[in-house]
């Protein structure tokens, strides 16, 4: 199974129409937020989400309220940024198939982050076609910008990495 979903040219083309699903959820999502009339609030789910970690039948687990309250709600600046930008960004990797896993990656810890915070809605069966884009590595992005981007990362990671080992060794000796 993994051998068909990581080399298969049809698994290649199934997960195509996945990742432009899920890349459509995500920058529809994202663009909502940027280009909405008032700006993107998150104070008022985070708040909600604190309330929802308490009482006797909690929605949120009790230390992600703890994180909500003492780390998201001081920072809610950086996380009015960090969530539209997020999500409008790992939509347009998912959409053009470049750094696609790294963009199923980032889509799989939001959608986490959201169902922590006791929100439902549709993050799990985007989790779930998510981690078959990240399973499938590379073939995810076979038909998108991942043909070209992927080989040239490789070169010029292998041209720095080569580069920095002989600088090293040359110190060295």
């Amino acid at each position: 199974m993994m051998n068909w979903l990581r080399n298969s040219t049809t698994a290649a083309g199934l997960l195509t129409v996945l990742r432009l699903y899920v890349g459509w959820k995500f920058i529809s999502a994202g663009w909502g937020k940027l280009s909405g009339d008032k700006p993107f609030d998150a104070s008022g789910f985070i708040k909600g989400a604190i309330g929802k970690a308490g009482g006797e039948k909690p929605v949120v687990q009790q230390w992600y309220g703890d994180f909500l309250q003492g780390f998201t709600l001081t920072n809610v600046d950086a996380f009015n940024f960090l969530i539209p930008w997020g999500e409008f960004l790992v939509g347009l990797g998912l959409i053009t198939g470049t750094l696609t896993t790294f963009a199923a990656f980032m889509g799989i810890f939001m959608n986490f982050n959201f169902l922590f915070a006791g929100a439902i809605s549709h993050n799990p069966n985007m989790i779930i076609v998510q981690f078959f884009l990240l399973a499938a590595g590379m073939n995810a992005g076979r038909f998108g910008g991942d043909y070209w981007v992927i080989p040239w990362v490789r070169t010029y990671t292998r041209k720095f990495s080569r580069n920095g080992r002989s600088s090293v060794q040359s110190r060295t000796t």
